[in-house]
């Protein structure tokens, strides 16, 4: 690591401060191009010990850049991974504000739900099929707090990933039931279809970022209990909302899931 805690604690709170008073910043590695990845991480959890202290639960964790190609253009060889709070969690058919976003968009997601823990090194998509005990479809929206969508990966690890929404709904299946490589994925906005894609699109295969983020917890002694809900990364290119737009997410065998925004 090369910041200080005091450091680590000040960008914490300019980081949580931009997100929930809804303005944006400039990318903090302008100013500390020193920042590690361990600084990245310890900056989200001192977001995370913040939120913790105010009251908030968290109620699930997500992967973030879960393609080979996004991985290759960033120069990295993982995903980025964040945490999910509890007023994140939108229903079904819900209604998302935007004046309490910055610039939002959404994300196919598969949503994985564990029936055992998963602990790396040396998890494999194997042993995250045996551990899950359904997967459902979910729409994360994603809201950067760094202006115009531009940052590096340490400075968007840091700001936990884009994080600030997500909507589960559809039915919860059984992984032993589907081939989750192959599962057709439709969003809709406004009834127009905006993104395509199918599971494989993935890591090759969505249960790969389910083993990447216990191994990334492993490296640090964690691990990911039993009942948690991962969002396993977007499965097409995230799309730009604004007020008055509806979006439906279908997924094949999965159902659907929807959310308006005003």
């Amino acid at each position: 690591m090369k910041l200080t805690q005091k450091t680590i604690e000040q960008l914490a709170e300019h980081l949580e401060n931009a997100e929930l008073q809804a303005h944006d910043v400039v990318k903090i590695t302008d100013e500390h191009p020193e920042m590690d990845w361990d600084d990245a991480y310890a900056i989200q959890n001192e977001i995370l010990r913040r939120k913790l202290a105010r009251g908030n639960r968290v109620v699930g964790l997500k992967a973030g850049l879960t393609s080979h190609a996004k991985m290759k253009q960033m120069g990295v060889e993982t995903p980025c991974f964040g945490f999910l709070v509890d007023y994140f969690s939108v229903p079904d058919g819900g209604e998302i504000k935007i004046k309490e976003l910055i610039h939002p968009k959404v994300e196919p997601e598969i949503a994985f739900v564990l029936k055992r823990a998963l602990k790396g090194p040396g998890c494999h998509i194997g042993a995250v099929l045996a551990a899950t005990d359904f997967v459902m479809p979910g729409i994360e929206i994603i809201d950067s707090r760094y202006r115009d969508f531009k940052f590096d990966l340490k400075s968007v690890i840091a700001d936990n990933c884009s994080s600030s929404r997500f909507v589960l709904g559809g039915q919860a299946v059984p992984v032993g039931q589907l081939d989750l490589r192959t599962l057709g994925v439709v969003m809709e906005k406004n009834g127009e279809a905006v993104a395509i894609g199918a599971g494989a699109a993935v890591l090759g295969h969505p249960a790969a970022a389910i083993a990447m983020l216990a191994n990334h917890l492993g490296a640090r002694g964690e691990e990911i209990p039993a009942g948690t809900m991962i969002l396993s990364g977007g499965v097409t290119e995230a799309v730009a909302v604004g007020a008055g737009d509806h979006v439906n997410l279908r997924i094949q065998a999965l159902g659907g899931v929807s959310c308006r925004f005003i």
